[in-house]
């Protein structure tokens, strides 16, 4: 029991304690390799698929949402004291990905009854894998002038286009897609949908990028059959859960809590100590030491800010501060590794390079990529000039 916590509070600390000392595999502590396994870059392992299934029946991989459709159904207070005991011994959620991350909040406030039982049970679980079908060739930034069809049929919508950068749609079973329904109408006729993504008429590319890896795609749609109950909240009104579904998009991410080589430790091991024990050079230590403070500020304000969301029904546009923070922590942070690693921080390939220094380049490239993905820093910096800052629209004084 902490200090000052309620009795209640401390008598669930108590049964999420033995239950995670139960049902968690100790192998796993402090690994966390469920991204690398939820993408298809390795194969899961035996006890890797033994905590997905416990914490999927259990409804620990999505806390707060309710028990009727597979949640934990616990408070936000129960969350944290859960997430709180699950760091305590290295464990982690073991279920993630866009379902439960943007889609499975998004369709909890806009579904149906019957959708929001059809689709988060298996989210919860990590049954079924979902990738998000936004962007296009031609509607990036500007996502509003996308073009993608969605004819009405009768009984049906026939999609016809293309999207880009569709994140793991090489590995997803499910797409949540923007679609055109009304032409005469920009924002006024995009409407939302959801379709499996191994039905005829879908053809999925693989990108392959700087970094070496393909995590995005081209996704084609060729007079795709999407039944007119797979419709998220009223026709033509999809722009309206777009615009929520981004704000958890950009809410305060676990990209910066992952855990991750401690950045001092390694720069020592490259750059050398002093005679104090330091990292002989005086102006890294002073960029990796200011690094730090900005991280750990970044992690204390997306922990505050998810919280002050759950209690006012939801992310707000703080989340597109957030979204712009996180990245340029973790885009310095790519960079110091680099940096410290010397020329060593620059290999791509041979026996001569250890794993964490080819590690290190990859993550250095991939990191650009955050300035662009879920809005890039320009729209962002849009948004908070408008939306919080209450500054006039460029675009309306020009």
């Amino acid at each position: 029991m902490e200090a000052g916590e309620p009795e209640e509070l401390a008598a669930f600390r108590e049964d999420a304690r033995a239950w995670l000392e139960a049902n968690f595999p100790s192998s796993l502590a402090g690994t966390n390799d469920a991204p690398a396994v939820l993408q298809g870059r390795s194969d899961p392992t035996a006890d890797q698929q033994l905590w997905r299934r416990r914490m999927g029946e259990k409804g620990w991989s999505a806390p707060t949402w309710p028990a009727a459709y597979g949640g934990g159904g616990l408070s936000a207070d129960e969350a944290r004291v859960l997430q709180e005991e699950m760091t305590g011994i290295g464990a982690y959620n073991p279920i993630g990905g866009m379902g439960i991350s943007m889609f499975g909040p998004t369709l909890l406030e806009y579904g149906t009854e019957a959708q929001k039982r059809r689709y988060i049970p298996d989210i919860v679980t990590g049954k079924v894998w979902w990738c998000q079908g936004y962007s296009e060739p031609g509607a990036g930034s500007d996502l509003a002038s996308l073009q993608t069809r969605a004819e009405d049929r009768g009984d049906h919508f026939l999609v016809n286009g293309q999207k880009i950068w569709t994140s793991g749609a090489q590995y997803a079973d499910m797409i949540f897609c923007l679609v055109r329904t009304d032409t005469t109408k920009k924002q006024g006729g995009i409407s939302f949908v959801v379709f499996s993504m191994h039905q005829s008429g879908v053809e999925v590319r693989p990108i392959k990028l700087i970094a070496g890896h393909s995590p995005f795609c081209e996704t084609f749609f060729t007079d795709v059959e999407v039944p007119k109950e797979n419709l998220i909240g009223a026709l033509n009104g999809g722009w309206s859960v777009a615009k929520r579904l981004l704000q958890y998009e950009r809410s305060p991410g676990r990209a910066s809590e992952a855990r991750q080589p401690e950045l001092g430790v390694v720069a020592k091991a490259y750059v050398g100590e002093d005679a104090d024990g330091r990292l002989a050079n005086s102006d890294l230590r002073m960029r990796i030491a200011a690094n730090a403070i900005e991280l750990q500020a970044v992690r204390l304000t997306n922990r505050r800010v998810a919280l002050e969301a759950k209690g006012n029904a939801g992310p707000s546009a703080a989340s597109s501060i957030l979204k712009n923070a996180n990245a340029k922590a973790a885009q310095d942070r790519a960079e110091l590794f680099v940096e410290a690693m010397g020329a060593r921080g620059l290999g791509w390939d041979g026996a001569d390079y250890t794993e964490e220094e080819l590690a290190a380049v990859r993550e250095w490239l991939a990191g650009k990529a955050a300035s662009i993905y879920s809005g890039s820093h320009e729209v962002q910096n849009n948004v908070i000039s408008k939306r919080i800052l209450g500054l006039p629209d460029a675009k309306a004084a020009s």
